[in-house]
């Protein structure tokens, strides 16, 4: 039982409540906030009802009455309502986010994201780093939930078990979405198969130094898993990086999924993009950044058995293409094009373009620049010999003088360095590239 009292002398309301502490202390939960606005709307109500009447002696209320008259108003049993809803979202199993901010720096999808977006991509990754087979999102928008979930596993390699696959129901009226992604295996098995992953990726890494330049780590990756790895559309898992590591054999996304799970272990920002590339299709490659600036690897294309399975005619000579080891925007896009709806940087520096670094790269025609540079590959028995050039105009200046002139000349040398009757020598020409590659046979 309560009490609201006045007193004309003094001038003072007082509201005044008897509680029984026991039945508080093991009851059930008070609705506080509502309590307190009755509590107010009494009070003011009172001073009204005092004003206007004139009132010179102390009134008593029963509590009881008033609030029951204060619970017939049409907008406490709204504010009652909102409690109610309220208490009912609270039972709502949201994941319990321990992921640190910090350990998202440098993962390229989440930076793109709103700070709202931000949350809910962290509630996603949570629940599939938890295993869950229901992440509740704070969003009603199920299209959303999805995409945010497809930017977790480009931005996390490491989540092989999990490709994106799943449904996204949204609660509209109560503004979260349940999201249920698709595993691969039981538990049991992603642990064995992390076992095993983690076994292989130690033992590349330990063929490079953490002390070694961006340059070099990006270098030593895609050798590596040109090296180690088979082309092979019908490999099992081929969309992660178990079948790359463990399988040795995968398909576009297993090259770029483990050239960025690798490279992220070596402190090299390294994010994985999509798109389609011609006559292909849809297609997997990277975006990285080597010594403060971007460039595009695709390790895939790297690979001379994917070329050859693509139907590209090439030599049996050659075990790596370099034309995909940090390359611009005006040689990526030649052939491949980005899908829609991330901004990506712009990739216009060519310092640590593979060729470049090399000394094969040829931003103009110069004879004797160019027969220099095929002697001293012949002097050390190397090969091949690679003439990349900067445009279509300058390579159609070099082409005839290369291929009809200067080959010869540098094939002469090479019979009076090694005692050679004759000069053997294969040769692949290739415009849409601006490269000319030489393969000489020194026996």
């Amino acid at each position: 039982m309560g009490y609201i009292t006045y007193n004309e002398s003094s001038g003072i309301i007082k509201l005044e409540k008897e509680t029984d502490v026991g039945r508080r202390q093991n009851g059930r939960k008070q609705r506080g906030c509502v309590t307190a606005f009755l509590s107010i709307i009494l009070a003011i109500g009172c001073v009204l009802l005092i004003g206007i009447q004139g009132m010179s002696w102390i009134s008593r209320i029963p509590w009881g009455q008033m609030e029951a008259w204060i619970q017939k108003l049409p907008w406490t049993q709204e504010i009652t309502e909102q409690s109610e809803v309220k208490e009912e979202q609270e039972t709502v199993p949201f994941q319990k986010v321990t992921v640190h901010e910090g350990s998202l720096e440098d993962k390229f999808y989440y930076q793109q994201l709103s700070e709202n977006e931000k949350s809910c991509y962290k509630e996603i990754l949570q629940g599939v780093k938890d295993e869950a087979e229901e992440i509740y999102v704070h969003s009603s928008d199920a299209d959303r939930v999805n995409q945010l979930f497809l930017y977790i596993i480009k931005d996390f390699p490491e989540l092989f078990w999990c490709d994106g696959s799943g449904s996204a129901s949204a609660y509209r009226n109560e503004g979260y979405t349940i999201l249920t992604p698709v595993y691969a295996g039981t538990p049991q098995e992603r642990q064995q198969r992390r076992a095993q992953i983690e076994a292989k990726v130690n033992e590349c890494l330990e063929g490079i130094s953490y002390a070694a330049s961006d340059y070099e780590k990006i270098l030593y990756v895609y050798e590596y898993i040109v090296d180690t790895v088979e082309y092979d559309e019908t490999a099992a898992e081929n969309q992660n990086i178990y079948s790359v590591f463990v399988g040795g054999r995968s398909v576009c996304a297993g090259y770029a999924r483990a050239t960025q799970y690798l490279l992220e272990q070596l402190g090299v920002f390294c994010t994985y993009v999509t798109g389609t590339v011609e006559g292909s299709g849809s297609h997997a490659w990277n975006l990285v950044r080597c010594e403060g600036e971007y460039y595009y690897v695709d390790t895939t294309w790297g690979d001379p058995v994917y070329r050859q399975a693509e139907g590209t005619d090439v030599p049996e000579w050659e075990n790596i293409n370099y034309d995909y080891m940090c390359c611009g925007d005006s040689e990526i896009f030649k052939t491949h094009t980005l899908d829609d709806g991330i901004e990506v940087p712009a990739c216009t520096n060519i310092k640590w373009n593979y060729y470049v670094v090399n000394g094969m790269y040829y931003d103009s025609y110069d004879e004797e620049t160019i027969l220099n540079a095929m002697n001293e590959v012949i002097g050390s028995k190397g090969n091949p010999v690679t003439l990349k050039f900067a445009s279509e105009e300058v390579y159609e200046q070099a082409k005839d003088g290369v291929l009809n002139d200067l080959v010869g000349r540098a094939a002469q040398n090479l019979c009076r360095m090694y005692g050679l009757m004759q000069a053997e020598y294969y040769y692949q020409d290739n415009p849409e590239l601006c490269k000319i590659t030489i393969y000489w046979k020194y026996e």
